[in-house]
């Protein structure tokens, strides 16, 4: 059970990871109509997205490898989305047409980095400082 657990984890960041990459290269790169559909997207925002997208992958290779990196990945996802979301704040305040959902769908991606964040913490780096620790005192 407890090797299924990281397996599950990284398939459910596979799927937020391309999901996430999908639709924000869609708006980037004009696919599929998605531009015109997202209406008064943030282009800072969208940017941030991709990259994140591509290391919630990276991060789900690092669940199934079971390598602490994993977590520093998922960091650096957090730190781009919480910078993104402090230039959005910046651009609706300087007046910037925006998206009403933007914020919300902001905050959502952010809280589920987090999650995946403290996942990759509890099942990959919590029990490998506690493995180092007894392999010390032996």
């Amino acid at each position: 059970m407890k090797k299924l657990v990281p397996y599950l984890i990284a398939i459910a960041l596979t799927a937020f990871g391309l999901i996430t990459l999908f639709l924000s290269s869609s708006v980037i790169f004009d696919l599929f109509g998605i531009r015109e559909k997202e209406g008064n997207y943030v282009l800072l925002v969208v940017w941030a997205n991709f990259l994140s997208s591509i290391l919630y992958l990276f991060a789900a290779y690092g669940f199934i490898k079971n390598s602490k990196w994993t977590a520093k990945y998922l960091v650096a996802s957090v730190v781009i989305l919480v910078a993104a979301f402090i230039g959005l704040l910046i651009h609706i305040n300087g007046g910037g047409i925006h998206e009403t959902k933007t914020i919300g769908a902001m905050l959502v991606r952010t809280s589920i980095t987090i999650v995946f964040l403290i996942l990759a913490y509890f099942t990959i780096c919590k029990p490998r400082r506690e493995a180092r620790k007894l392999n010390e005192q032996k």
